[in-house]
């Protein structure tokens, strides 16, 4: 199979789930500011949520250049990360219509490390069928940040018990590491053209 497949599969589940989203918020009546704020965790949490999508489309697009071809196990992993990433408008809604309560935040942290273990699966898949001098490996190196993100989910979703609102900050805190530019697989492309 040809990689842009993959790629337009992906990218269209992605914005598909980042519609739903959006759609989930229901509308408040009255016409002040002040009906807007009981949607204050709601909005929250689909910020929160829409960041993560992003961070899973930019990593995935940087990954998905680095493959030069598709296998079935490649093509299962990815359904294995879309998976976990589809239920992620559920535990959105759920989260931000309880106001980040503990059932609702829990869960929200055991598909953020569901969808990162699969995210590990799909890397190791391309890494297997393309070889561990593949430009994805040489760019992953030691992944700190792959490695810290479900110790701190762990962590998040044991002190749900004890607040949400510490957990919604470990989501915070683990978004906010993915955000910090990662410019390996474009150091390693210029490399290549070298």
């Amino acid at each position: 199979m040809r990689k842009e497949r993959l790629e337009a599969f992906s990218d269209g589940v992605l914005a598909i789930i980042i519609t739903i989203m959006v759609l989930e918020i229901k509308v408040p009546l009255g016409d002040k500011l002040s009906d807007l704020k009981p949607m204050i965790p709601v909005f929250s949490s689909y910020i929160l949520s829409f960041i993560y999508i992003g961070i899973y489309w930019k990593q995935s697009s940087s990954y998905e250049h680095t493959v030069k071809h598709v296998t079935g196990d490649i093509l299962w992993a990815n359904l294995h990360l879309l998976f976990w990433l589809s239920l992620v408008p559920f535990v959105t809604g759920w989260m931000g219509e309880n106001h980040f309560k503990t059932v609702p935040v829990a869960l929200y942290g055991i598909i953020l490390l569901m969808a990162a273990i699969a995210y590990y699966i799909l890397q190791t898949r391309i890494i297997s069928n393309h070889g561990s001098d593949s430009i994805l490996a040489r760019a992953i190196g030691n992944d700190l940040k792959g490695k810290i993100s479900p110790i701190l989910y762990l962590l998040a979703i044991c002190l749900s018990w004890i607040s949400g609102w510490i957990s919604g900050g470990i989501y915070i805190l683990v978004a906010f590491i993915w955000l910090i530019p990662d410019r390996r697989i474009e150091v390693i492309f210029r490399e290549e053209e070298r």
